[in-house]
């Protein structure tokens, strides 16, 4: 295998720069088959820096044009050039202005780095390292400069140019051709740089901030896309307000702009002032958007415009701290849409995503803490334990010092470190200054990889009256860390009595208890509670107040129990889940369940169903048996996928057969001919309707016929999509035919063709990977488009486990040979795609060397890049 230049970067090793940038000036000459760049920067030593030290600036695929000193070009003794750097080799030890010229070809950038047209519009992405792909630059976060921009395009094909910050001037320059400067007064690094330059639709409206500022709103996209921007101004809008009420954040600028483009590695970037968001987190409208795109566009309108203040007006020191904005600000918008939506489903719905995505990041491979030590390639940490665990982390926090404390504690950190580029560090110490709290052992969360696994042991002595909990704690050895420390765990919790009521207790001993919060800060704890007048059971980790996986004592009736009695929303969904899981489980693994157990799960999910007092929402959740990789994970190792697909249907088979009629005719009561509206209660009742579809497709000989009725019946992408979804997924009779249904009536619309391939790649027949080689060799298939590429291969490779991970091969050979070949244009979206393959450390033996045997074929057989190389490597370590 040859893998491009690698060099292993060390937290250790960070030191500052010897040099800064005080200003920036660039100016964009944009033609059809080519940009021309000039950059003048101001720059000036730092103190300690000795006279004569080089200076050393950033490139990646550049060729220098011109280079000048205060004005006067520079010999060719005076400095080195290559495309991945401009070295000056002794500059003055002063202020001084260095003026540098590139040219650039966006039009053949596939990466979709740096400056890249995409639907003939010019744009950028420069987090974290795209500015060097632009000019020769200090690209780091912790070179904070303000920007000048000045833009000149022909007007016939970009009659709209966008840049940061506000706009100071614009006008025609007489040839067709017409410029526009834009000048961003706050300091930033080059990583949140952002220019968009093309013939644009748009629409517009304001936002009046707590002071009384007038600020102008754009969304830009295609031509006649308009219409369906106007919930992400919506969104835009409430979110503006909300941080506004919730953290007393304030817009800075006169204009904020977001731009929508098809052709983009992530979800959005929060560049300051000018957000570039990918298409498909913009655009909606009920003919070919689902809640569930509804919520998303929400969700990160709302995380992009938080980032203004947690991760632009305060920045990352360096990349290692990447969770200290992203992990921050994912918490700012799960609180967002919680107080928006439902809380207990938001809840629900983040810790689904933890634990089907970083959970198994933690448990395999490639494991790593929140902030890492070192890394090969940093695109390859924008990671779910980043932004996911990182947001856990921020939660614990909260948890910790209440809701008014740890609004003090953002008050300060906003005070404190406004303009700054920072760290880890320092974020705590603002935690521990304005609490009074030490915080020394809590740190250890960001520093360490690895699932805290919570054992729950209990006992209770009627005669005293003493109730005994006893709580332990350990993490597994995780890739480069053998060893570990013990975490502070919060445990949110109560008791609960035997008729359901919380039970109280009159003392406490032997730990640490803050009201109703466990503080678990060694390897064990046994805590004795006086006064308890009859055996209660313990309803732990409310809200899912620590990212930890939880073995307990409980069996199945007190489970069900907690299903039925606990107060806390979060616990009641969770006894449900734990409760199948461990049926499923067994099964899979040759252990069979009892009539009585089925009976006693149906009656349980029955009542919730029919519990008056529970939004449609949350039953929604509280129905739905846990997806095969959930089981999976749950079952650890020498995991049989196809043993466990076929438990899990046997299991919703034994539910819902006896009592197919009753969901049924809670499904049709569930129909509307209401208006469609993204609502968070219409969106519940679709939900819980969907859901129910789901158990009867999977579990009853009418399922079938209902879902090909509601998919010819629709008047909304939800209800539509589901119906197909769901027969894809199980692959009833119908499916074929729905499947190639939906293609023919939505083949103009891209973003609802992602939806066709995601249906179409869980299917978990025997010919999908087959139907998936035909669509990616289609002449039509847009191979260098992330959004189409995700959709397919990332959805196979993260949703389908019995055709992925297929006893012959067959599945991980496939994904390989996709790999090579995305690669070649795209090393982000090509390494994304083989993480799927940290699922081979849980799978049986066979299986298990099926997938290492296509990753050793891949490093030996082809050249790859950093982004690839780095994954396999670790992968294969594992």
């Amino acid at each position: 295998m040859r893998i491009e230049s690698e060099q292993t970067v060390y937290l250790k090793d960070y030191a500052p720069t010897p040099y800064r940038i005080v200003s920036v000036e660039l100016d964009f000459k944009i033609l059809e088959e080519s940009t021309r760049v000039r950059a003048q920067l101001t720059i000036e030593p730092r103190k300690k820096t000795a006279p004569g030290t080089p200076l050393v600036l950033n490139g990646d695929e550049l060729k220098l044009d011109s280079v000048a000193l205060d004005g006067a070009p520079l010999k060719q003794s005076a400095y080195a050039s290559d495309p991945n750097s401009l070295t000056l080799v002794e500059p003055p030890h002063r202020r001084f202005v260095l003026e540098t010229e590139v040219t650039l070809k966006p039009e053949a950038n596939t990466k979709l780095m740096g400056l890249y047209r995409s639907g003939g519009t010019w744009c950028t992405q420069c987090e974290p390292e795209g500015f060097r792909r632009i000019t020769y630059y200090l690209d780091r976060p912790d070179i904070l400069a303000p920007f000048k921009v000045r833009m000149s395009a022909p007007k016939a094909v970009a009659p709209v140019l966008l840049a940061n910050g506000n706009l100071v001037d614009q006008g025609e320059l007489g040839d067709g051709t017409h410029f526009a400067v834009w000048e961003d007064p706050f300091l930033k690094p080059a990583y949140l740089f952002a220019l968009v330059a093309g013939d644009l639709g748009s629409i517009k409206d304001s936002f009046t901030t707590m002071s009384g500022r007038e600020v102008e709103l754009g969304i830009y996209c295609a031509h006649g896309k308009e219409a369906e921007c106007t919930y992400a101004m919506d969104s835009l809008k409430r979110s503006m307000a909300w941080d506004e009420r919730r953290f007393g954040r304030e817009y800075d600028l006169d204009v904020f702009n977001i731009v929508a483009v098809s052709d983009f590695n992530f979800g959005a970037m929060e560049n300051k002032g000018l957000n570039i968001f990918n298409d498909r987190l913009v655009f909606a409208k009920p003919e070919t958007a689902t809640d569930a795109n509804y919520h998303g566009i929400e969700r990160v309108i709302a995380h992009e415009y938080f980032h203004n203040w947690t991760g632009n007006r305060i920045t990352c020191r360096d990349w290692f701290q990447l969770c200290l904005k992203e992990g921050l600000t994912v918490f700012r918008d799960q609180e967002f849409t919680s107080d928006e939506r439902s809380r207990p489903v938001q809840r629900i719905h983040d810790v689904q995503n933890l634990r089907t995505s970083q959970f198994p990041e933690d448990g395999g491979p490639l494991a790593h803490p929140p902030r890492p030590d070192s890394f090969r390639e940093i695109n390859n940490f924008y990671t779910t334990t980043v932004y996911e665990k990182g947001a856990e982390i921020v939660r614990m926090l909260a948890t910790l010092l209440g809701e008014a404390g740890f609004r003090k504690a953002m008050d300060l950190y906003f005070e404190r470190h406004d303009g700054d580029a920072t760290t880890i560090e320092a974020f705590i110490k603002v935690f521990e200054d304005s609490s009074g709290r030490d915080l020394s052992q809590f740190v250890t969360w960001y520093l360490q990889a690895g699932t805290p696994q919570i054992g729950v042991s209990d006992n209770y002595d009627a005669a005293s009256q003493t109730y005994t909990l006893t709580l332990t704690q350990k993490v597994d050895p995780t890739p480069g860390e053998p060893t570990k420390k013990p975490l502070l765990i919060p445990v949110r919790f109560g008791l609960i009595g035997p008729n359901g009521s919380p039970m109280g207790w009159n003392g406490v001993s032997g730990g640490t208890v803050e009201g109703d919060l466990i503080l678990l800060e060694g390897d064990s704890a046994t805590l004795t509670f006086t006064g308890v007048a009859n055996k209660p059971v313990p309803s732990l980790f409310r809200g899912f107040s620590a990212p930890v996986k939880v073995s307990t004592n409980l069996g199945q009736a007190e489970l069900l129990f907690l299903a039925r009695h606990d107060s806390d929303p979060f616990n009641r969904w969770d006894a449900l889940q734990t409760a199948s899981i461990a049926l499923i489980a067994n099964a899979a693994q040759g252990k069979a369940w009892s009539d009585a157990e089925v009976d006693a799960l149906r009656a349980a999910l029955v009542d919730t169903l029919d519990n008056p007092d529970l939004d449609d929402a949350f039953k929604a959740q509280a129905l739905s048996i846990p997806a095969e990789t959930v089981v999976s994970r749950n079952i650890g190792r020498d995991v049989d996928p196809d043993a466990v697909s076929e438990a899990r249907k046997a299991l919703i088979a034994a539910l819902v057969s006896p009592v197919s009629d009753k969901l049924a005719a809670a499904y049709a009561a569930l129909g509307t001919n209401a208006p469609y509206s993204p609502d968070a209660g219409q969106a519940g009742r679709r939900s819980l309707r969907n859901g129910l579809l789901s158990l009867l497709v999977a579990g009853s000989a009418q399922g079938a016929a209902l879902a090909a009725q509601q998919f010819h019946d629709a008047t909304n992408m939800t209800d539509r999509y589901a119906a197909m979804a769901i027969s894809a997924h199980h692959w009833t009779a119908d499916a074929p035919a729905l499947l190639g249904e939906f293609r023919t009536r939505f083949a103009g619309d891209p973003l609802v063709f992602d939806k066709w391939l995601t249906a179409s790649a869980q299917a978990p027949d025997h010919e999908v990977i087959e139907r998936m080689r035909a669509i990616l060799a289609a002449p039509d298939f847009p191979k260098t488009n992330p959004n189409r590429l995700r959709s397919l291969l990332g959805s196979f490779v993260m949703s389908n486990p019995t055709q992925f991970a297929r006893v012959d091969g067959a599945g991980f050979r496939f994904i390989t040979e996709a790999v090579v070949e995305i690669d070649k244009v795209n090393p982000q979206v090509a390494s994304r795609i083989l993480t799927g393959f940290r699922i081979l450390p849980i799978l049986e033996t066979s299986r298990r060397e099926a997938g290492l045997e296509a990753l050793r074929a891949l490093k030996e057989q082809h050249s790859l890049s950093r982004n690839v190389g780095e994954i396999l490597d670790r992968i294969l370590a594992g």
